[in-house]
């Protein structure tokens, strides 16, 4: 067990007692807020092209059903090929769900993981600093 040499009432605090207050922990040299950062960055670093933002949007879209990938190719023109490219990555990162239907491959926003990164963001520039007024991100035209 390690001893962080922070005193509480004068007792010091073990590695257990730091994470239940503090919420990180050193995991291979990095915090789990770090690991989150950085899973958060791969995750913008992804929708970075503006080719997978537009499939990223179009997928919001046709949520919950989601589109097949002809169907993808079509509404934004996008060759299969860089389409494949591009929906593999989102998939890496786990920004769209993808279903086998016979021959076809069904892909659909991953709302969950979405909310996560909207959520990191929210709760640092709309709750706990007021950077941004939530009421002003309620509706993005």
């Amino acid at each position: 067990m390690i001893r962080i040499p922070i005193s509480f009432n004068a007792l010091p605090l073990d590695s257990a007692s730091y994470f239940d207050n503090h919420k990180n922990m050193e995991i291979k040299g990095a915090t789990v807020n770090e690991q989150k950062v950085s899973r958060y960055a791969d995750m913008f670093s992804a929708m970075g092209a503006a080719p997978r933002l537009r499939i990223v949007r179009l997928l919001l879209a046709a949520h919950p059903g989601g589109m097949v990938v002809n169907e993808i190719g079509e509404e934004l023109a996008i060759a299969n090929s860089t389409l494949s490219h591009h929906l593999d990555k989102l998939k890496n990162e786990d920004l769209v769900e993808v279903q086998r239907e016979g021959t076809f491959l069904r892909y659909s926003a991953n709302t969950k993981a979405l909310a996560e990164l909207l959520g990191f963001l929210y709760a640092e520039c709309c709750t706990r600093n007021k950077a941004v007024e939530p009421q002003r991100i309620t509706c993005c035209k």
